[in-house]
């Protein structure tokens, strides 16, 4: 079998500068209230989907933002289902943090949802934090998954261009999180994926700097700007177009997007 042609980044091509980003303007944050219509709007589009592109019935995998958990994805689990897919919840309840556990647990959740499949990779979408967990998934098991796409996900630069750092350090105040937050597994989390790889982000996001939810060039991996609040990733029309467009690739036929 001969293998998908690579796409080679343009010379000029240079990923935003992350490690000087600053946490989002107030009135970005403030923007973050019209998310229940971005989520309206989607219920409210009616059959738009069915002219989406349709899915081959391969299994997806989607997980939740910090502080979230299987409610917040519904929507967008839904959408997948529509579209021909297979979703699945993470399976692990709410999202409060990265326990030693979760990569084990995690990587197991994809070995049995891609052995109870027939054998066939599994996609993972991440939904900010979330999208940290599924690159470090693929990172560990590239041979199951089947391509990354992250909504809104800060897994490069300052950790702290976030209005959600300090939250998630009182959470993660028992942990010994040293090693998690240091500069080496900093620059680890930054390496671009060997899968195909779709990073979503939004000028928008009034939570997290949109420089640090995106990549460095790679050859299969792709930074795509929506117009989405950050709480609106999982039910923004556009952004589950994307999705929609990205997971209905034929399996190691990737091609970048095409607006």
């Amino acid at each position: 079998m001969t293998s998908a042609p690579q796409r080679v980044p343009e010379p000029d091509e240079v990923a935003p500068d992350a490690d000087s980003a600053r946490k989002p303007a107030l009135r970005l944050r403030w923007r973050e209230s019209v998310t229940m219509l971005e989520y309206a709007a989607t219920r409210l589009s009616g059959d738009l989907t069915e002219h989406w592109p349709r899915g081959d019935g391969h299994p997806v995998v989607v997980l939740p933002g910090f502080l979230a958990g299987p409610i917040s994805t519904r929507l967008l689990r839904d959408v997948l289902e529509r579209l021909g897919y297979r979703p699945y919840d993470w399976g692990l309840g709410q999202n409060l943090g990265y326990p030693p556990n979760m990569a084990a647990d995690l990587t197991a959740l994809v070995e049995e949802i891609q052995r109870r499949s027939d054998g066939r990779k599994v996609s993972l979408i991440g939904w900010s934090a979330g999208g940290i967990y599924a690159r470090e998934i693929a990172r560990e098991v590239p041979e199951r998954v089947r391509t990354v796409i992250t909504l809104g996900s800060p897994f490069r630069g300052n950790h702290r261009a976030s209005h959600a750092t300090w939250v998630w350090e009182l959470f993660n105040r028992h942990r010994d999180t040293t090693e998690l937050m240091s500069e080496a597994a900093r620059i680890a989390r930054a390496a671009p994926l060997t899968v195909p790889t779709t990073c979503i982000y939004s000028k928008h996001d009034g939570v997290v700097a949109w420089e640090c939810c995106t990549s460095r060039p790679a050859p299969r991996t792709e930074n795509i700007e929506v117009r989405s609040t950050h709480f609106g990733y999982g039910h923004n029309l556009e952004t589950l177009h994307v999705i929609a467009d990205r997971l209905a690739q034929r399996e190691n036929k990737w091609r970048p997007y095409q607006a």
